[in-house]
């Protein structure tokens, strides 16, 4: 009688479900607290994945997602034969990219500059100072800015005149209004984003900065040499999770600021699904465009991590 070969990979299972069981029966109390996130997760976010069929569907909201015609493609060859999608598009990838130049960067270097205060309770309030505004909703941040901004009575806009200047329609220039989204973003969230890179700063070794003084380094060698080198895992991965929210561009924001006079400049792909979905309930075409910019974002963090690791020899996996 020929006897059966078990096969590398069925031991390779049984070895993993056996060691699992021992650690789920050794750490069970831990397992049990895990159980609240997974099931969050599975209720809020892979539960709702279901109803990416409405894209491929033509979605009646009273037929209900299971009686609704399936069409295909159509909504996705509407998507990208529409010339207000792409007008979205590439405001999106702007604002994106503008984020990404100009703020990326900041948290970096301000944190760096924290590091190197010698006074702690200074060094304590600017900490306090820089990140508070992250707590407030954009709808406070974007008020506060309306009035300081304002050709009416705007502080901003009574300097200007002040100083011999025309005032600024901030709001309503759609050269200008960019402009105003970058700042607005950099100010709300530099100062929470910095906190990471302390952190970040707090893990290196205070012994390799008494060497490299030994050795007669100043601070700005130090800098290049010891917290920036440091820094770079952290950086990698902020920068690679930040890939992810590319197409994502700050919707909140520019929801609550932007107006029909910048809509060519302003209209990104967040704002857009509002408009169309709610506003026009098209819910199968915001849809399409939804899962669009989820694809792309998979892409783009897949991307990222792949030139991570090649270039650098680490990354998010």
């Amino acid at each position: 009688m020929e006897q059966s070969i078990p096969t590398p990979g069925k031991n390779v299972r049984k070895t993993y479900v056996k060691q699992l069981w021992i650690d789920v029966r050794k750490d069970w109390d831990l397992y049990l607290a895990l159980i609240p996130g997974i099931a969050f997760l599975l209720l809020f976010k892979y539960t709702p994945m279901y109803g990416i069929i409405i894209a491929f569907k033509d979605f009646n909201i009273f037929d209900g997602m299971a009686a609704s015609p399936w069409v295909g493609m159509k909504h996705f060859d509407k998507l990208f034969s529409s010339d207000s999608f792409l007008q979205v598009f590439q405001n999106t990838l702007f604002i994106s990219v503008y984020k990404i130049i100009f703020l990326f960067p900041l948290p970096i270097i301000i944190a760096i500059l924290l590091n190197e205060l010698k006074n702690i309770t200074f060094k304590r309030s600017v900490q306090t100072v820089v990140y508070l505004p992250h707590f407030l909703s954009w709808v406070i941040v974007s008020g506060l800015f309306i009035d300081l901004l304002s050709t009416n009575g705007g502080i901003v806009n009574k300097i200007i005149v002040a100083l011999g200047g025309e005032p600024i329609r901030f709001f309503l220039d759609s050269s200008i209004f960019r402009s105003v989204l970058i700042s607005t973003a950099g100010w709300k969230e530099t100062g929470w984003n910095t906190i990471i890179y302390l952190a970040a700063l707090a893990s290196i070794d205070p012994g390799l900065y008494e060497a490299a003084k030994i050795d007669g380094a100043n601070k700005w060698k130090q800098i290049v040499h010891i917290t920036l080198p440091g820094l770079i895992p952290i950086i990698l991965l902020m920068f690679i999770l930040r890939l992810g929210y590319v197409l994502e561009a700050g919707t909140e924001q520019i929801l609550v600021m932007y107006n029909p006079s910048v809509y060519n400049v302003a209209d990104v792909i967040g704002t857009y699904v509002y408009r169309i979905g709610l506003g026009e309930q098209d819910y199968s075409f915001s849809t399409a465009v939804g899962v669009f910019e989820s694809v792309v974002a998979f892409i783009l963090i897949l991307t990222g991590n792949g030139l991570a690791r090649k270039f650098f020899g680490r990354g998010l996996w």
